[in-house]
């Protein structure tokens, strides 16, 4: 599972300084699906439950499946980008929230915690512990820093299939759920939002939106557990 999600994690650094002012995020599907194919890969998400998209691109007060569309972005706004492929039968997922351009304190903020909260997660991904001490790793950490977490989307196994058991909430208490061990990879993907947890989907059937109309972000890692803890697959 190492080819894809190293695939994964190079298409998200490419993208990363793509991602800027009068740019729109057709433009950053089309990029992402050409890289993929340049590495021998097949987009995840396209095609998946009629996904038409290779990129899912959730702009401020998107949470996660946002379409991507001929808007341009502005300065100001902040856009989460989730990538998968699939190479040899074995998938790779990622994501991650960045700025265009300077954005507010609060928006910095949010983005900044979110990642946080994904490291402290991984963190909690030991062969010795619990699945929900993944979840409830993700909620104390934000929480206390005065954002929600969503309830409505999961993190989730992968592997030879895009979506496997367990699913991982980012909520709950701590020492439940299965036992974590080695040779189990997740997709470990805290969905966080700056005012209350409640989101709804639009009415294109995929994209989800805070019903608050507050920002939101999102971060992702496909994990290992591993004999000595946890191993980062979707980086370069």
């Amino acid at each position: 599972m190492k080819v894809p999600c190293r695939i994964v994690a190079e298409i998200l650094e490419l993208l990363k300084s793509e991602v800027k002012p009068g740019v729109t995020t057709l433009v950053l599907d089309e990029f992402a699906e050409r890289h993929a194919a340049k590495r021998g890969a097949k987009p995840a998400f396209k095609g998946y439950n009629g996904y038409p998209y290779a990129l899912c691109c959730s702009l401020n007060d998107q949470v996660v499946h946002g379409m991507p569309n001929g808007r341009e972005l502005i300065e100001g706004d902040i856009l989460s980008l989730d990538f998968g492929v699939i190479r040899d039968g074995f998938y790779g997922d990622a994501a991650l929230t960045l700025p265009v351009g300077p954005v507010s304190k609060a928006a910095e903020r949010l983005i900044r915690v979110t990642e946080e909260s994904l490291y402290v997660a991984i963190d909690a991904a030991q062969p010795t512990n619990r699945l929900f001490d993944i979840s409830h790793a993700v909620q104390s950490y934000v929480e206390a820093r005065g954002f929600s977490v969503v309830r409505d989307f999961v993190g989730h196994g992968i592997g030879k299939s895009l979506h496997e058991s367990p699913q991982i909430p980012n909520f709950g208490p701590p020492g439940r759920g299965v036992r974590l061990k080695p040779g189990m990879v997740l997709a470990i993907e805290p969905m966080i939002n700056e005012k209350g947890p409640e989101v709804k989907v639009l009415a294109d059937g995929w994209t989800a939106v805070t019903c608050d109309k507050g920002l939101s972000a999102h971060f992702e890692h496909t994990v290992a557990i591993t004999e000595h803890g946890p191993e980062i697959l979707t980086i370069q």
